[in-house]
């Protein structure tokens, strides 16, 4: 399900990264700078990337003074080359020199997440167009909503918001009941629900399409293994929707893509991930007032 963070949540982010860099004293050295003294500074790309994280950059200057203007040049999911201008921002230099760490934090993260998102997304849409890549609950705690906004402004599908968003019927709950009970009782209690199950096995993919499941999970298969999988899905449930998942890269998303399955997971879009590389550049100093 894709919900949009909402201003809650970029609000209780931000706040929270703020206290870390400004309690208990403030920010020390911006104090050596008069407070009237005015700046405009820019936020710069220093390498191609896809931006997320505009929202939680603005929020970060509004919370430190309401009086800085930021202006948003490239919105969420615009893809930029190395050297490009993003976000202008004016007012007070003390108070932008304050938030200018948070902020920048904020927009390398989730920028690095889209970054990363948009690659994969574009190595599988080049052997399957209707592949899609999806995230999963690997997330920075916390963050879960802004990082999920970020894989979709890199063209990325999420998958499960949280844990009541679907049903997944993992190898640790099949200890417990088998697939055919699972899924049967998933159907039960939460009709309409997405019901999923976890396949390490062709006889666990053929138990799951029997039962009605409306997806499976192949996990940790080889391209291979999942093109069987894949086959033997299509002929006992045509309908049902086939993902792989588990440590699947970007190099090796493409080759699962090409064996025929229509979701393709990976953690790896928001817990492994390289800040996309940004800075906070003077371009002009502003006469007292």
């Amino acid at each position: 399900m894709s919900i949009p963070p909402t201003r809650l949540e970029v609000t209780t982010a931000v706040t929270r990264a703020l206290a870390e860099d400004l309690e208990p004293l403030g920010d020390l050295t911006a104090a050596l700078i008069e407070p009237d003294v005015q700046a405009t500074l820019v936020i710069a790309t220093r390498e191609a990337g896809v931006i997320a994280g505009q929202a939680c950059a603005v929020e970060a200057f509004a919370q430190v003074d309401p009086r800085i203007d930021v202006t948003v040049h490239a919105p969420d999911g615009t893809t930029v080359s190395a050297g490009d201008v993003i976000t202008t921002v004016s007012g007070p230099m003390a108070a932008i020199l304050s938030a200018e760490r948070t902020a920048l934090n904020f927009l390398g993260h989730l920028s690095g997440i889209a970054t990363q998102t948009a690659a994969v997304v574009a190595a599988v849409r080049a052997v399957s167009p209707t592949t899609r890549v999806l995230d999963t609950r690997k997330t920075t705690p916390g963050l879960r909503a802004l990082e999920k906004a970020a894989v979709r402004a890199g063209g990325g599908t999420n998958h499960r918001a949280n844990l009541s968003d679907a049903v997944l019927i993992k190898d640790n709950h099949l200890g417990a009941l088998t697939i055919s009970e699972a899924v049967s009782r998933a159907k039960e209690l939460w009709p309409g629900r997405n019901v999923e199950v976890e396949c390490d096995t062709e006889a666990q993919v053929i138990e799951a399409a029997q039962a009605g499941a409306d997806s499976v999970l192949l996990d940790n298969m080889t391209p291979e293994q999942a093109g069987n999988a894949t086959k033997i899905a299509r002929a006992h449930a045509p309908q049902m929707l086939v993902e792989v998942s588990g440590g699947i890269t970007l190099e090796s998303a493409p080759t699962y893509a090409a064996v025929g399955v229509d979701l393709i997971s990976l953690g790896a879009l928001t817990h492994t991930v390289k800040n996309l590389d940004l800075g906070l550049d003077f371009t002009r100093h502003e006469e007292r007032r």
